[in-house]
C-alpha cells in the first residue's frame, strides 16, 4: 500500500493524510456529541441518525478541503513544499497544529453552548463577549475548565504525533518525475476532486448549512449533522434588515382588525388603541411581575410532572388564574425581557434587540401606570445584555436594584440568590407609600445551579425522596432539579413574607417563565412538545390577587408574553395606549383570533404561529412551510395537504404579524 502511495505526488499524499485525519477527528467528535446530548425520553430514529452522520461527513469534508487549500496552492513551490523543504515542513506543521487547535476550540465551544442552551453554536454566541467577565465566570463555575484544557492539549498533542508518524512513511528520497501531460492530468483530477468535495452534492445548489435541518420534528439531528465551525461562519453572514413597506401596507387591514385599532389609517399606518377606565377614587392596585428563569412548563407540577418540583407555584396557580397555553415568542432571557417591556417579539437576527441602539427605545404600556412607583430587581448587573439600556430607555422614573445595592452576599456569577433577591425586594416594597409597579427577574435557575448556604431550610431532593428519575421527566440530574425546586422554594418564601405586609391584599402578582427549554420534556408530556420545539416557548403564566381577580382556575385560551402588560393594565383599571401587538387576555372581543407568534433565531430563522391545537411554521422568507397538530403521537406529520384552509389562514397571520413587527419596531418611539 505504501509503495502504491509513493507513486503519487508527495504533496497529494501529504494533503490526503491531513484531510483524512480531519475527517476521522471530526467524526469522533460527532460521536462524542451524540453520546453526550442524545435525547433520552424521545430518542432519535436510527434512520435520522444515519442520515445526520452522512451529512456530517460531507460537511466535515467541505471544511477539511477548505483548510487544505493553502497547502495545495502554495505547497508546490519548492521552498515551501511540505515534504522536500525543511522550511516547508515547519510552516505546514505549524499551520496544521494551529488549524486543529481552532477546530478543537470550536467543537469544545459547541459542546458547552449546546449544554447551556440546547442549540448549536452560532453567531448569536458573540453576545456573550459583550459581558466577557460574567460569561467567563459562568463558564469557570459551570464547567471543568482546567481538566477540559488539559484534555484539549492532550488531544492536539496526540493528533500531532500521529500525523507526524504517518508522514514518516512518505518517500522523501526523490521527487516524482511526471511529464507535462501527467502533470496536467493531476491538476485536472485534483481540481474536480476538490470542486465536487466542496460542492457536497450533485444538484443545482451546493450542500448548504440548511440541509442539516432535514427533520422538521427533531432539531437535535440538525445540530448533530452540522459542522460547528462552518455553521458558525454561515450565521455571521448577516445583513442590516429593515421593514418591507409594501408588505406592511398589504397586511394592514388584517392586522388592524386583529388588534382592534381605533381609527385605521392606511396612509399613516396607525396601530394605536386607547383603553380608558373611569377613576372611581379607589386606591390603585400594586403590581408585582416575577420573571422566572428557564421556567419551562414541562418541568413544573402544573404539567403533571411526578417529581413535584414546584409545590408553591402549583398552589398559587390553584388559588389564582393559570394560563396553560401561554407562550413566549422566543428562547433567551434578554429577548423575553424585550418582549415584555415593548409588546413586540424580538426578531433581531444575531444580536438581541436590547443591543440595537436604533430600535431600543419603544413606547411601553409600563409608562401608563400613572402615579406608580416603578422598580426593577435583578440579582446581578443590569449591564448584562444592555438590559439597563432597554429599561432606562423605555420605563420612565424607574429605579433599578442590582448587585452592589443589596446587603445580601453574591453567591455566583449571577449575583445574589433568588431567595435573597425576593427578601431584598420585599424590604423595599413594604415601605412604598403609593401604588407601585415592580418587576423581579430571577436568575438562579442557571448553571452553575448554586444552592446558597442561607436557604431558609430548603431541603434538596435526592434518590431517596422519589421513585422517579430526573432525566425521565425533563431534568438532566438532581442538581438541575434542585435548582428548579429552590426557585419554587424562594417563591413560597416570598409570598409568605408578602402576606405579612400591608401591600399584599392590594397587589396583583404575575408569575411567568422568561422562556422554556427545548430539551427532552419527559414521559408525562406529549411528544410534540419536544419534537416541535414547543417546550422552548410554553411556560406557565400565573396571576394571583384574591381581591383583584374576579375569577380563578385554569384559562385555556392561547396567550402570548406580548399580552402581559395590556392584561395587567386592564385588570388594575389603568387607562393605557397600546401601539404594539399585545392584547388584553380577558377581552372576549379577541377570543376568536387568539394566536401566539414564535421565532427561532439564527440564519435559518423560523417563524410560526401557535393555537391550542396546531403549530404552523415556516422560514423567515415564507419557504418550507409545516403545519403540525399538537398533543399527538405523530407530531412529525405535515398537515398542509389535509388542512389547506387552516394552513393558509395561519400562514397569512404569521406573515402579517412578522411584516407588522418589522415596521412597528422602527416606528414606535414614544411621543415627546
Amino acid at each position: 500500500m505504501i509503495a502504491f502511495l509513493n507513486k503519487l505526488p508527495r504533496l497529494h499524499i501529504y494533503v490526503g493524510q491531513y484531510v483524512i485525519s480531519l475527517l476521522i477527528l471530526q467524526s469522533l467528535l460527532r460521536v462524542a456529541f451524540l453520546f453526550s446530548f442524545s435525547p433520552v425520553t424521545n430518542p432519535v430514529p436510527g434512520s435520522d441518525l444515519a442520515w445526520a452522520f452522512y451529512l456530517g461527513l460531507k460537511y466535515d469534508l467541505q471544511f477539511a478541503l477548505i483548510l487544505s487549500l493553502p497547502i495545495l496552492l502554495l505547497g508546490w513551490v519548492s521552498n515551501t513544499h511540505p515534504v522536500f523543504s525543511s522550511l516547508g515542513k515547519r510552516i505546514w506543521t505549524g499551520y496544521i497544529v494551529v488549524t486543529v487547535f481552532f477546530l478543537m476550540i470550536m467543537h469544545a465551544s459547541n459542546f458547552g453552548y449546546y449544554a447551556y442552551l440546547n442549540q448549536g453554536i452560532d453567531a448569536t454566541a458573540l453576545r456573550f463577549l459583550e459581558n466577557p467577565f460574567i460569561s467567563a465566570t459562568m463558564v469557570w463555575q459551570s464547567y471543568p475548565v482546567i481538566w477540559g484544557a488539559l484534555i484539549l492539549a492532550a488531544l492536539i498533542w496526540g493528533y500531532y504525533r500521529l500525523l507526524k508518524k504517518a508522514n514518516l512513511h512518505i518517500d522523501t528520497n526523490k521527487p516524482l518525475k511526471v511529464k507535462w501531460k501527467g502533470k496536467t492530468g493531476i491538476v485536472i483530477v485534483t481540481f474536480f476532486v476538490v470542486f465536487f468535495g466542496l460542492l457536497g452534492k450533485i444538484s443545482y445548489y451546493p450542500l448548504r448549512w440548511s440541509d442539516a435541518f432535514f427533520s422538521s420534528t427533531h432539531t437535535f439531528t440538525a445540530y448533530l449533522a452540522s459542522n460547528p465551525t462552518m455553521y458558525f461562519y454561515n450565521t455571521l453572514k448577516n445583513t442590516v434588515e429593515t421593514y418591507d413597506l409594501e408588505a406592511t401596507q398589504k397586511y394592514y387591514p388584517l392586522m388592524t382588525e386583529y388588534l382592534g385599532v381605533d381609527q385605521p389609517d392606511p396612509e399613516t399606518l396607525n396601530y394605536t388603541r386607547t383603553v380608558s377606565f373611569e377613576d372611581d377614587g379607589s386606591k390603585k392596585p400594586n403590581v408585582v411581575i416575577v420573571i422566572l428563569e428557564s421556567f419551562a412548563s414541562y418541568k413544573t407540577g402544573l404539567s403533571g410532572n411526578p417529581l413535584n418540583p414546584t409545590p408553591n407555584i402549583d398552589q398559587i396557580a390553584k388559588d389564582g388564574v393559570y394560563f396553560n397555553n401561554f407562550f413566549v415568542p422566543h428562547t433567551g432571557t434578554a429577548r423575553s425581557v424585550w418582549a415584555l417591556i415593548t409588546g413586540l417579539p424580538d426578531i433581531e437576527k444575531n444580536r438581541t434587540s436590547t443591543r440595537n441602539p436604533l430600535i431600543v427605545r419603544q413606547h411601553s404600556i409600563a409608562n401608563d401606570f400613572t402615579g406608580y412607583d416603578r422598580t426593577y430587581f435583578l440579582g446581578g448587573s443590569a449591564s448584562w445584555a444592555n438590559i439597563r439600556g432597554l429599561l432606562s430607555s423605555n420605563i420612565e422614573n424607574l429605579t433599578i436594584h442590582e448587585e452592589g445595592s443589596y446587603e445580601s452576599e453574591r453567591v455566583d456569577v449571577w449575583g445574589i440568590s433568588d431567595l435573597s433577591l425576593f427578601k431584598e425586594a420585599n424590604e423595599v416594597l413594604k415601605n412604598k407609600k403609593g401604588p407601585f409597579l415592580s418587576i423581579i427577574q430571577t436568575s438562579g435557575n442557571h448553571r452553575p445551579y448554586t444552592i446558597p448556604e442561607d436557604n431558609d431550610d430548603f431541603v434538596e431532593l435526592s434518590e431517596a425522596d422519589t421513585e422517579f428519575k430526573p432525566e425521565d421527566y425533563g431534568f438532566q440530574d438532581f442538581k438541575e432539579l434542585n435548582s428548579f425546586h429552590f426557585m419554587d422554594h424562594s417563591i413560597g418564601r416570598f409570598m409568605a413574607m408578602a402576606r405579612q405586609e400591608d401591600y399584599f391584599d392590594n397587589t396583583l402578582f404575575v408569575f411567568f417563565g422568561d422562556h422554556g427549554i427545548a430539551n427532552s420534556t419527559g414521559k408525562h408530556t406529549a411528544k410534540s412538545e419536544e419534537y416541535l420545539g414547543v417546550s422552548g416557548h410554553r411556560v406557565p403564566l400565573v396571576l394571583y390577587g384574591p381581591k383583584i381577580l374576579k375569577q380563578t382556575g385554569i384559562n385555556r385560551k392561547v396567550a402570548s408574553e406580548l399580552d402581559v402588560l395590556p392584561t395587567i393594565a386592564a385588570l388594575t383599571k389603568n387607562s393605557y395606549t397600546n401601539t404594539t401587538l399585545g392584547r388584553d387576555l380577558f377581552d372576549t372581543a379577541f377570543d376568536k383570533m387568539r394566536y401566539a407568534f414564535t421565532i427561532l433565531h439564527g440564519s435559518f430563522r423560523t417563524i410560526g404561529l401557535l393555537t391550542e391545537q396546531h403549530f404552523q411554521q415556516m422560514k423567515f422568507d415564507g419557504s418550507d412551510q409545516y403545519l403540525h397538530e399538537l398533543g399527538t403521537e405523530t407530531p412529525n406529520k405535515n398537515l398542509i395537504e389535509e388542512e389547506p384552509e387552516l394552513n393558509d389562514t395561519m400562514m397569512t397571520y404569521t406573515t402579517a404579524i412578522n411584516a407588522t413587527v418589522r415596521y412597528i419596531r422602527e416606528n414606535n418611539q414614544p411621543k415627546q
